[in-house]
C-alpha cells in the first residue's frame, strides 16, 4: 500500500506506543527514519527478551512495531547530533516523539524548536500524564491507575494486568487519529501543529461502558472474571466434554433462545428468570450452572459447528500457535529476509506488503547522513 508514498516521518520515540504509529505510516508507504540513542544502545525494547530468547539486537518485542523503518544512531546530547536531527526535521512531514516532559526541550527536539525550523511539521507526542506532569508513564502503571487492573481478575482474587500493553496500543491509535486530522488541516492551512496524547487519558477514554456503569448508573465496576457486567451469558467460559474451553457471547434474547434450542432446553428461554437479558444478568449464577451442565456433555467440534450454524457468538479459547493457524491471522503476517512479524494496520490486508525488516541499531546511519549532504 502506498497511500503515503513520499511522506517523510521522523520517529523520536521508543518502546511501543510511538513506534507503532511509525510502523503504521511505514506500512502505508511513508519513509520512516527512527532516531535511536547511541549512548544507551537504542530503543530499550531491543533488550526486552523473554527467557531463553536467542535474537540479535532486534528482540521479538522490538520487532512488534519497527518494521519498514530505517535506523540512525545518534547521541543527542552532542550538538552535532542535534543538528542532524534538525536537518531531518526540516524535510519531515511528521515527527513522532515520546520523551518525558522536559527531555525534548533539553535535547532541542521539542515542537517549538522543530516547528521554527519547519512550520509545516506535524509533531505528535505521547506522554504518560500530559506535557505538564513529569511522572514517568508506563503501561503497567497506567493499567493500575486507570481502573483496568481493579476490574481484572476473579471475584475476591488479586488484581491482574492484561498480558498485552494495551494502553500503549490504544494511545498509538489515538495519536494516529490526531495526526491524520492534523494532516487534513494542513491541506487547508499549510501549517503544522502539535498533537499530544497521554497514556492516562487514552486509557480512561477507553473504559467505555465500564466508565458509564459508574458515571450513569453509579455502579462501581469490580472483578467478575471474564463475565460481562451488562450481558449474560457473555464472556463466560465453559468446559466441553473433550476438555476444551468455550466462551459464549450471547448478545440478545433471540440468540439465547436459539442456544437453549441447541441444548434441548427450550423452556429455559421462557422461564422468567432467563427470558430477558436483564433477568439473566440478575440470575447469572443459576444461569451459568445450568449451562455448564449441558455444555459438559457436548464435544467442542460438534458444539462450535452448531453455534456457527445458528449464528450464535461463541468460540474456543486458543493459544498463540492456534491463533496463527487461522487464515485471518496468516494474512497479517509480514515476512522478509527470514524474519516474520505482524502488520499494525488491519484494513485492506489483501494488499501485499514489502517492508524493510526491523533495523539493527544504526543500520542506516551512513545512508541517511549521505542523503542530508
Amino acid at each position: 500500500m502506498n497511500q503515503f508514498q513520499g511522506l517523510k516521518v521522523l520517529e523520536l520515540a521508543s518502546v511501543l506506543a510511538g513506534p507503532s504509529v511509525g510502523q503504521f505510516f511505514a506500512e502505508l508507504g511513508a519513509d520512516v527514519v527512527k532516531v535511536e540513542n547511541l549512548r544507551t544502545g537504542g530503543d530499550v525494547t531491543r533488550t526486552w527478551k523473554s527467557a531463553g530468547e536467542k535474537t540479535d539486537d532486534r528482540s521479538a518485542y522490538f520487532c512488534a512495531v519497527n518494521w519498514g523503518k530505517r535506523s540512525i544512531a545518534l547521541d543527542l546530547l552532542l550538538p552535532d547530533a542535534q543538528q542532524i536531527v534538525h536537518k531531518l526535521a526540516k524535510r519531515s512531514d511528521i515527527v513522532i516523539a515520546s520523551y518525558k516532559p522536559g527531555d525534548a526541550e533539553k535535547l532541542k527536539v521539542d515542537y517549538l524548536t522543530l516547528s521554527h525550523l519547519n512550520p509545516r511539521v506535524i509533531y505528535g507526542q505521547i506522554t504518560g500524564y500530559g506535557p505538564q506532569n513529569p511522572k514517568v508513564g508506563y503501561d503497567a502503571i497506567i493499567q493500575a491507575e486507570a481502573g483496568f487492573m481493579y476490574m481484572c481478575g476473579m471475584p475476591g482474587g488479586p488484581s491482574l494486568k492484561m498480558p498485552v500493553a494495551l494502553i500503549d496500543v490504544l494511545a498509538g491509535h489515538h495519536l494516529k487519529e490526531g495526526l491524520l486530522l492534523a494532516m487534513l488541516e494542513r491541506l487547508a492551512t499549510g501549517q503544522g501543529k502539535l498533537v499530544d496524547v497521554s497514556l492516562i487519558q487514552a486509557a480512561i477514554t477507553s473504559l467505555a461502558n465500564q466508565a458509564t456503569n459508574w458515571l450513569v448508573a453509579n455502579k462501581l465496576p469490580g472483578k467478575q472474571g471474564s463475565a460481562h457486567p451488562n450481558i449474560a451469558p457473555y464472556g463466560d467460559v465453559f468446559i466441553t466434554a473433550d476438555g476444551k474451553e468455550l466462551l459464549l457471547a450471547v448478545g440478545n434474547d433471540r440468540q439465547f433462545a436459539d442456544l437453549c434450542r441447541i441444548f434441548g432446553v427450550d423452556d429455559m428461554a421462557k422461564d422468567p428468570m432467563f427470558a430477558s437479558n436483564a433477568a439473566r444478568v440478575e440470575n447469572r449464577p443459576k444461569l451459568i450452572d445450568t449451562l455448564r451442565s449441558v455444555i459438559a456433555g457436548r464435544s467442542a467440534p460438534e458444539l462450535v459447528a452448531q453455534l456457527d450454524k445458528m449464528k450464535i457468538p461463541g468460540g474456543l479459547i486458543q493459544n498463540m500457535q492456534q491463533v496463527f493457524e487461522r487464515p485471518e491471522a496468516r494474512e497479517l503476517v509480514l515476512e522478509e529476509n527470514g524474519m516474520r512479524g505482524l502488520r499494525n494496520f488491519a484494513a485492506n490486508v489483501s494488499a501485499k506488503l514489502s517492508l524493510l525488516p526491523p533495523p539493527a541499531l544504526g543500520e542506516h546511519t551512513q545512508e541517511i547522513l549521505n542523503e542530508l549532504q
